[in-house]
């Protein structure tokens, strides 16, 4: 008996007891759809979110002053600050930082609480004011929906050029990008040309991104700046993967720059832009094997079933395993009928489950608009997982089948 007449046979015993088969395949069918609808589900969002959060710059890492004070051996009392990252200091660190196709940018903040105004319209007196130079909207994800971004030889002059957010666009400008370029506004009282207007960014944990406006880096230094202002670093590498090597050369740059000593412990920090989906990827970890666990229960509850309908249809079919053991078929043979019987119910749940799992994922990603993609890797553990649950589920029927004495089984009324 080869192993197709098997599954025939396995299909038609199926067809025989359809809803006692019915109602065993779709409790495989829910464990699986939770198993790969949940998982994929899971990696649409994150997939989605990494989206969200390279737009927002997450490969990107700061450098920054140490937070905290440095402090003395000496009963511990504070010996002295960290100096802030002046003028000077991130210039020459922009030109020396050489790695693959990253990009450095500066950026100084100015005052939180500016006006803008254009003709008679006023902003309320809560606007951020921040000077950039030429890489700022690239390392941090803005984009430009109409004019320009700053040029270099802007950067590092004293014209009056701005840059507004999407915000303040929609106060003074009826919300048209293209109207506000070639526009003056007043920045308090001084004034300045528009040259761009910035797509909305929304908000973060620094306030609003839209009720910005950007200024020249130099600009800002003259307007804005004193002898220890401190200079916020960014840089942008090109590739997730190369956070880590960029990170190092940064810091051996930097600590040229700021003159340590090789005995002497770094003054600044560095944090990494990735560092909250990072944690989200950690906590998603602990709910998929969350997720595993409860599919499992449940379908150790559908394995319970499936043996108990398998030792049920063997009882049923002792006569006709006599009749088969009697016409010549081995110990094996009927092991292997049996096995496959409960094999191909967990596979047909097993498809079912799949494909309810598939739609839950793409229902997902539809809502939390990511992208969509077919789980493979989910795919072939589920089936994996089918075909455990039907060898283990269908072994003790097979086995007592098989070791049925068949003079026995064809007096079996």
């Amino acid at each position: 008996m080869n192993q197709l007449e098997n599954i025939k046979l396995a299909l038609g015993s199926i067809r025989a007891n359809l809803l006692r088969s019915l109602l065993t395949l779709l409790i495989i069918a829910v464990g699986i759809t939770c198993l790969v609808g949940i998982l994929t589900a899971i990696d649409s969002i994150l997939f989605s979110m990494s989206d969200n959060f390279n737009r927002l710059g997450a490969n990107s890492f700061n450098i920054r002053p140490l937070s905290e004070s440095l402090r003395s051996n000496d009963r511990g009392r504070t010996q002295k600050t960290s100096d802030p990252i002046v003028f000077d200091q991130a210039m020459r660190f922009k030109d020396a930082y050489q790695y693959g196709a990253s990009k450095v940018s500066v950026e100084s903040f100015c005052t939180g609480n500016a006006f803008i105004k254009h003709g008679d319209k006023k902003t309320n007196p809560t606007i951020r004011v921040i000077g950039v130079d030429e890489n700022y909207m690239n390392t941090s994800a803005f984009e430009i929906v109409s004019g320009r971004n700053f040029t270099n030889t802007e950067v590092f002059s004293t014209s009056n050029k701005v840059i507004l957010g999407s915000e303040l666009v929609k106060t003074l400008f009826q919300d048209n990008p293209e109207k506000a370029v070639g526009k003056d506004v007043f920045i308090n009282s001084n004034k300045y040309l528009v040259v761009g207007a910035l797509k909305s960014k929304g908000s973060s944990s620094g306030g609003s991104n839209d009720s910005r406006v950007f200024i020249p880096l130099y600009n800002s230094k003259v307007l804005y700046g004193y002898a220890d202002k401190a200079y916020n670093v960014t840089v942008a590498v090109a590739q997730p993967n190369e956070m880590d090597d960029a990170i190092n050369h940064a810091i051996g740059v930097m600590r040229n720059v700021r003159k340590l000593k090789i005995s002497q412990e770094n003054d600044f920090e560095v944090r990494k832009s990735d560092g909250i989906l990072n944690q989200l990827k950690e906590m998603t970890s602990t709910l998929r094997w969350s997720t595993v666990v409860i599919a499992m229960l449940t379908l150790l509850g559908a394995s319970i079933g499936l043996m108990n309908i398998m030792l049920v249809s063997v009882t049923e079919r002792t006569k006709e395993i006599g009749i088969r053991k009697a016409l010549g078929a081995t110990r094996k043979n009927v092991l292997l009928q049996f096995l496959i019987e409960a094999i191909v119910i967990c596979l047909l749940g097993g498809i079912v489950g799949v494909s309810l799992g598939i739609l839950m994922g793409f229902g997902v990603s539809v809502i939390v608009e990511g992208r969509f993609f077919i789980p493979w890797n989910w795919m072939i553990l589920g089936f994996s997982v089918c075909i455990v649950v039907g060898l283990v589920s269908g072994l003790y029927p097979a086995l007592k089948a098989s070791k049925l004495d068949p003079i026995e089984a064809l007096r079996y009324e």
